[in-house]
């Protein structure tokens, strides 16, 4: 029986053939794909700059510093998430705060939020592809003096509406300073590996280029002397965060496909909606008002004393699924690190009920039903095997 895997990269011909074609260029790196691709990652997503990096982690830290997080300020993001999301501060000397989430989303809970002095950065993590509360988050930043970093690395081509009616692009940065995205293999657009942060504020995008490349600038308005057309200074301690022009060339061309990557996994989206309808123990994941998510995960909710044993029929009935996530406060680093004494409840119970379905824009139809069928399979057995 194959294996279907809860997602999967997608590349074209036509990837293939940026790829070759970057290969046969003068440069491989720290040439014009670089800023060609982020030009057209500002075009859409709808901001004014795009920084290219090597990862979204590297992305999330390089918004971090940009944004001044550092020793003696604090980070305060979720627990649902990647640990890259928390571990890009503590990379920067920050401390990190986490808060709990909505019990039917499982997005940051702006009623959660501590109002804690230390808090530098906000980082709403835009879960599955849907889109937290960015409105009420930013109103609540603004009262406290917080800056707003966006985890958009799931959420590539989702939207959000707010109280004026308006749709806002993730990436826009309309009710935030940043926002990162990741281009691992399995998200909406891939370079294989690798992430940007968009942002509408100069002096951020002017700091997030030099922090991606050891602190140095080779411009002369931030240049302190001017030696000669080769000088260079190095005014801050950087990374090498760079992105190759070889994955911009494949992110590009997998940019222009974005739109219908996305429109495809809300099809899918839709069709594990309607073929879950009339399980009532299996509960998808509740959709915020006003997110038009861009659906990176399909996460269902089941009975926690069955979940292991669901997960464990799934993989044996060929269906990959997968968890996300385990909180992060719950990682042995972090328990013994000063969290051994974290409990975010609905955190606890939305990881203790969730599996993640397969869903990319490959599946076939007959894929999704494959995995109904296969969930309502796996349930009989499990069922049948506790009551035997």
């Amino acid at each position: 029986m194959s294996l279907l895997p809860y997602a999967r990269q997608t590349i074209a011909e036509a990837d293939v053939r940026a790829l070759c074609a970057a290969a046969r260029a003068d440069y491989l790196t720290q040439g014009p794909g670089v800023a060609a691709f982020e030009a057209a990652l500002a075009r859409a997503t709808g901001a004014r700059f795009a920084v290219a990096l090597n990862s979204g982690t590297a992305a999330l830290h390089a918004a971090y510093a940009a944004a001044g997080l550092g020793p003696g300020s604090a980070l305060l993001t979720t627990a649902m998430t990647f640990a890259g999301t928390a571990n890009a501060a503590l990379y920067l000397g920050a401390s990190v705060r986490f808060a709990d989430v909505d019990p039917g989303t499982a997005l940051l809970d702006p009623g959660a939020l501590p109002d804690d002095p230390r808090v530098r950065v906000l980082a709403p993590v835009h879960l599955t592809g849907q889109v937290a509360e960015m409105e009420r988050l930013a109103a609540i930043a603004r009262r406290r003096n917080w800056v707003i970093v966006e985890d958009g690395c799931h959420a590539l081509g989702a939207e959000y509406q707010t109280a004026d009616g308006q749709w806002h692009a993730v990436g826009a940065c309309h009710h935030s300073a940043m926002c990162c995205f990741s281009f691992h293999a399995v998200k909406h657009i891939t370079t294989g590996e690798g992430g940007a942060v968009t942002t509408n504020d100069e002096s951020c995008y002017r700091a997030m280029l030099r922090f991606r490349t050891h602190g140095i600038t080779r411009d002369s308005a931030e240049l302190t002397c001017d030696e000669g057309p080769w000088y260079y200074e190095q005014q801050e301690l950087g990374f090498n965060y760079r992105l190759t022009d070889l994955q911009c060339a494949l992110g590009q061309s997998q940019l222009k496909r974005l739109g219908a990557f996305v429109e495809r996994r809300r099809a899918l989206a839709a069709r594990y909606d309607a073929a879950l309808a009339a399980r009532p123990e299996v509960r998808p994941l509740a959709v915020p008002a006003g997110s038009r998510g861009s659906y990176h995960l399909y996460v269902v909710r089941v009975p926690a004393q069955l979940r292991r044993l669901l997960f464990e029929e799934m993989r044996n009935l060929g269906i990959g699924v997968n968890v996300h996530y385990l909180p992060v406060y719950r990682h042995p680093y972090y328990q013994r690190h000063g969290f051994a004494d974290v409990h975010l409840p609905q955190a606890e119970q939305y990881y203790a009920e969730a599996i993640t379905l397969p869903l990319f824009p490959a599946m076939a139809d007959s894929d999704v039903d494959r995995v109904a069928q296969s969930l309502a399979m796996a349930f009989e057995r499990v069922t049948a095997a506790a009551g035997a």
